[in-house]
């Protein structure tokens, strides 16, 4: 098995010097409008120190429909740009990787957020969201290869499509939330249509060495275990991908449905043939135990969010001592400040139960 600090290339774009990502993790850190903050610069840049091979934005939303969350990071327009520029150039110093995460919330953007109603494949009840028309659906395609491309013009090696955690392509992907009839709707190849369709369109438009990746979650939000294996298989077998970030909530449970049941929810994915791709797991990885655990059982990288917050050199400490572990929860506010957590981040983490002290 390789090792956590083993070099690892891609198909396309340079190799990372390690096998840590840190994950996409949201923060409510930017400004209103989207564009980048100090705070949100400060965060990206001490992680890229901290010894992540490939550093990673928040969810960015590639329409202004899209927002799922306040104070997010923005790549719908080229206002963005400027701040972005300055983010990429702050993690290539670091000769870490640098990717921005493309989504939109679909059915999960608060109206009172957006000024305006949520969108999602069909018209959902529980929501309010009303359906997309075609014509929508292609501009909503259109806007993630534009997304690709500011990303690009900023000087990021590359992106990672969010098809994961119930936001918009997952919505497609859902027969419970997908109830079209047209070529977006019914069987999985027309449910996942979109997805394939956006990366056709960023590898034809970015540059040949830009860095395609996909995040997938395999459970929840009305999705089917063996639909999703069917739809990381083919990301595999197209080869128009670099890395598949399989995204598992714990990456040592068993899968939730009854036919699964016996085996890793992990090993549902690692057993699949991955071509050229590189598959990495996230999780509930808060140790080097853990992470080289995940290499052992043969994925090619680790993705850290939670010991990432904790910890901004979590990569660094693991090279220092194998058995390094996350500190235990709560912590208070100021230990996170230290680790480069702005106010917003602070209050956004409070609701997160049990995390800082009272």
């Amino acid at each position: 098995m390789p090792s956590l600090f083993a070099p690892l290339s891609f198909a396309h774009g340079p190799a990372l010097k390690n096998r840590f990502m840190l994950s996409p993790l949201t923060n409510t850190q930017s400004h209103t409008d989207g564009r980048m903050s100090e705070d949100e610069l400060n965060w990206i840049k001490m992680r890229a120190e901290g010894g992540f091979g490939l550093t990673m934005t928040c969810a960015s939303h590639v329409q202004a429909n899209g927002q799922g969350f306040p104070g997010q990071l923005g790549i719908y327009s080229d206002d963005h740009i400027e701040g972005l520029t300055r983010m990429a150039d702050a993690i290539r110093v670091e000769n870490s990787i640098s990717i921005v995460q493309l989504h939109h919330a679909g059915n999960r953007s608060p109206q009172d957020l957006i000024g305006e109603q949520s969108v999602c494949p069909s018209d959902d009840e529980e929501t309010g969201a009303r359906a997309l028309s075609v014509t929508e659906i292609e501009k909503l395609k259109e806007d993630f290869i534009l997304a690709a491309l500011r990303a690009e013009t900023a000087g990021f090696d590359g992106i990672e499509i969010h098809g994961a955690h119930g936001y918009i392509l997952c919505q497609f992907f859902s027969p419970e939330i997908n109830r079209r009839r047209d070529e977006y709707g019914g069987s999985l190849e027309n449910r996942s249509r979109i997805l394939f369709d956006i990366i056709k369109g960023i590898r034809s438009r970015c540059r040949p060495d830009f860095i395609v990746g996909v995040r997938l979650s395999p459970e929840r939000f009305g999705l089917r275990l063996a639909e999703i294996k069917q739809i990381a298989e083919r990301l595999m077998s197209d080869s128009d991908i670099d890395f598949l970030d399989m995204s598992l909530w714990d990456v040592f449970k068993e899968p939730e449905e009854e036919e699964f049941k016996g085996k890793s929810l992990l090993s549902c994915f690692t057993e699949l043939d991955r071509g050229s791709v590189k598959m990495g797991v996230a999780g509930k990885i808060t140790s080097g135990v853990a992470a080289a655990a995940c290499l052992d059982q043969g994925v090619d990288f680790v993705l850290i969010g939670r010991a990432a917050i904790l910890h901004h050199d979590f990569p660094k400490q693991v090279e220092d001592n194998p058995d390094f572990t996350a500190r235990s929860l709560p912590v208070p506010a100021d230990y996170l400040r230290d680790q480069g957590l702005g106010e917003n981040f602070l209050v956004y983490m409070s609701g997160w139960k049990g995390f800082i002290e009272d």
